[in-house]
């Protein structure tokens, strides 16, 4: 199996044009893997990796780290979670949020091997057999059959089913995420049985060359818990570090290489818990982004909260899922939307979280105002809404496209951006007045001094407008927002099991103290700042 002509992985890089005003640095580089999931190694010796947030599917020479394109977005296989080899080389992939299994041959035709399974996830080839299982309360644990034929149901009532492999035994392993345990069901019939429990937050379960269980958690601290005797013996814990684990899989040196969900790449994993990075880990989006006080930056990556430190440093603060925008209040408070409708409030000195606002329609932008009060652009009602410090709703403004992002300036006017209209709006008295029409996608909004930044997605730019005038001025080009050169991610709504998809795009903006402009590079999975010459 060979990658596209000329690939390099997910996304060019573009090198983004500042003006004269501007010198433009990256506080993070291109991310080369948007997301790691499952991983197998093909017949060719590579690791292949299904990337879910990308859509793509690719291959990683461990030698040198090249990552090249497999399976490119826009194609069958939309969200590309777990996948493995048959005997004849045949790549079988679990497409998670269109319910399908996909089977495709070593001459690259794709064929539908189920289209009904809900949330398929895990998937494991034994012989010439195919099994897979869904990551949902209640789901199954089925044989499917490539050839043709109604699926068997091994076992049922998982709680959230996820990478499973063949044991020593004969056995298939798989992982319960909800309880935090571990079952095996024999393959040729038979009740499932209980292998482990608190095993701490199981994603995946792997077998070492020596026989042992290595159970892998989706946590912060890169948790693998080792069982030995097939999970019969004794058990040890040790910590990689590595935020959101995902899967895992040997070479013929029985050496361990692993993924992220949260922060992509791939890493070789030693029984001790040390690792090397092979594909560096980077953002999955990102999406929303601001700037605290004292000039930390944060940003909202669609798994976690994460904070970027000097050096480019990537430093997860904590795994809020489904994270998009966030703004960051007086307090030093952060406030975030979240694509489960939700308006959440964190404290990064104490780590406390709290949802205050649940049943949003699409909600991404937020600011916040002096007076405690936030605001939060929901999308997908087409308003804009206002939460007091009591948590009641009440609505500043309605009847609008799409609504993507707020700002307030210094005299307390809110301003919207709304990508369906191509506007920029100033909220007079519950009144959308516009202040520029004929933008390009407009997302992200800040102010900075008199002006107000926005981010016109459509045209790759970041433009300066003037809120009394309208007169625009561009400061920078050739950005890498909005989806990657020849690689849409088109975004889903949730799925039958209430689960979000593939994250809405959305390129936030932020000003820092001292004036320096943050924004989302979310075309290359990276940030930019900005900084006035």
């Amino acid at each position: 199996m060979t990658g596209e002509p000329g690939s390099t992985g997910y996304g060019a890089r573009r090198e983004p044009v500042g003006g004269g005003r501007w010198d433009v640095r990256r506080l993070t580089g291109p991310n080369r893997l948007w997301g790691s999931n499952g991983v197998a190694f093909g017949p060719d010796g590579r690791l292949y990796v299904a990337q879910f947030l990308a859509g793509v599917i690719s291959a990683v020479d461990l030698a040198s780290g090249a990552v090249d394109t497999v399976v490119p977005a826009g194609g069958p296989i939309q969200s590309p979670d777990d996948l493995a080899f048959g005997p004849d080389g045949s790549l079988y992939v679990t497409d998670l949020v269109p319910g399908r299994v996909w089977r495709r041959s070593p001459s690259g035709e794709y064929a539908l091997v189920a289209d009904d399974v809900v949330l398929p996830n895990g998937i494991a080839v034994v012989g010439d057999r195919l099994f897979v299982n869904e990551m949902r309360p209640g789901g199954r644990l089925l044989e499917l059959f490539p050839a043709g034929g109604a699926p068997v149901v091994l076992a049922d009532e998982l709680a959230m089913g996820n990478a499973m492999q063949l044991g020593p035994d004969g056995w298939l392993y798989y992982p319960h995420m909800l309880t935090g345990e571990v079952f095996r069901v024999p393959v040729d019939g038979g009740g499932p049985e209980l292998v482990a429990e608190d095993v701490h937050h199981p994603v995946a379960v792997r077998f070492d060359p020596a026989g042992d269980l290595l159970v892998l958690s989706r946590g912060e601290a890169g948790i693998v818990t080792r069982l030995s005797r097939w999970g019969a013996g004794e058990r040890s814990v040790v910590s990689s570090g590595i935020v959101g684990l995902d899967n895992a899989a040997f070479d013929a040196g029985g050496r361990m290489f692993v993924s992220s969900y949260a922060s992509g790449g791939i890493a070789e994993l030693r029984p001790d818990g040390r690792s090397r990075q092979i594909v560096p880990r980077g953002l999955s989006g990102p999406f929303g982004v601001t700037v605290d006080l004292g000039g930390g930056v944060h940003v909202g990556d669609h798994y976690r909260l994460a904070s970027l430190e000097d050096g480019g440093t990537v430093t997860t603060r904590e795994l809020l899922p489904f994270t998009h925008a966030l703004t960051c209040d007086t307090r030093g408070v952060l406030h975030l939307t979240s694509e489960f409708g939700e308006l959440r409030t964190y404290d990064p000195g104490t780590g406390a979280d709290r949802t205050r606002v649940e049943g949003l329609v699409t909600p991404v932008g937020v600011a916040a105002r002096d007076d405690g009060t936030v605001l939060v652009a929901e999308s997908g009602g087409g308003r804009v809404v206002v939460v007091d410090q009591r948590d009641t709703v009440t609505v500043l403004v309605d009847g609008l496209d799409r609504p993507v992002d707020v700002a307030v300036d210094r005299q307390g006017r809110c301003y919207v951006t709304d990508e369906a209209a191509g506007v920029l709006h100033r909220v007079d008295d519950g009144v959308a007045v516009p202040v520029a029409e004929g933008l390009d996608l407009p997302q992200g909004l800040a102010v900075r001094g008199g002006d107000l930044l926005v981010l016109e997605v459509g045209r790759r730019r970041l433009i300066a407008v003037d809120p009394d005038t309208g007169e625009v001025r561009v400061e920078a080009t050739d950005l890498a927002v909005g989806a990657p050169p020849g690689a849409p991610r088109t975004p889903t709504a949730l799925t039958a099991a209430g689960m979000p998809g593939v994250p809405r795009p959305f390129a936030g903006l932020a000003v820092g103290p001292d004036g320096a402009v943050y924004l989302s590079a979310n075309g290359e999975g990276g940030v930019l700042k900005l900084i006035a010459r």
